[in-house]
């Protein structure tokens, strides 16, 4: 199981002007993330839970301040490396953990069956084995986007955009090659991630006029479309 430090976490809605303009401007002092592919970036998936009162989804609405949700995540259609993910906001800090899981576990998710989480050793398939009996965790929807990616490393910075999101909810559809789902417009995301500091090089690259920051939440988004 991999566990992070707190990270603090800004967003902003982008346009296709900012957009081009960071495309631009990234380049210059970043690498791009190792797993970007061409330049392109790479497509991510992501399965979320919540329980039958939406409890992630209200909380987020209501800016609680400390908040969790479950997710499975795959990349570029590999069913091979696919993670279970546990983040958790507290005091507008972010945390995550993370474990691999195999294809056959996440098929028998999908499928309620949740034997072999309960069989495991890891902690976090433990914790979201008993939330699954006792808070009664779901599947809810699909979440599928591209998403390009940058790395500085003073301030373990890590800077992602996010576009062509769309939503699904065909929660079995999840491990298929294609799936049917809904766009959601207007919703490029810029997403900066950081320790302790923002150096004031990414600052004046990541700062775009009239952009504000956003409390943006993909599942969020797309569960009210």
């Amino acid at each position: 199981m991999k566990k992070s430090l707190g990270r603090h976490e800004i967003k902003h809605y982008i346009n296709y002007s900012d957009y081009v303009q960071l495309k631009a401007r990234l380049p210059c002092v970043c690498k791009e993330d190792a797993n970007m592919v061409a330049g392109k970036g790479y497509r991510v998936r992501s399965l979320y839970f919540d329980n039958c009162y939406d409890k992630a989804l209200i909380e987020k609405i209501n800016g609680v301040n400390e908040r969790e949700k479950f997710r499975l995540r795959l990349y570029n259609g590999d069913t091979s490396f696919i993670r279970l993910e546990k983040k958790s906001k507290i005091n507008g800090i972010c945390y995550k953990r993370s474990t691999v899981i195999n294809e056959k576990m996440c098929s028998d998710i999908l499928n309620g069956d949740y034997s072999s989480l309960k069989e495991s050793s890891d902690p976090l398939l433990l914790e979201f084995y008993a939330k699954i009996n006792f808070v009664l965790l779901r599947p809810k929807n699909i979440v599928d986007y591209q998403r390009e990616a940058y790395v500085f490393p003073a301030g373990n910075i890590r800077i992602t955009i996010d576009t062509d999101i769309k939503s699904c909810f065909d929660t079995m559809s999840l491990l298929k090659e294609d799936i049917i789902s809904v766009p959601i417009q207007g919703s490029n995301i810029l997403e900066v991630k950081y320790d302790a500091f923002l150096p004031e090089i990414i600052r004046g690259i990541v700062s775009l006029s009239s952009r504000r920051q956003s409390s943006f939440s993909k599942y969020a988004a797309t569960r009210i479309i």
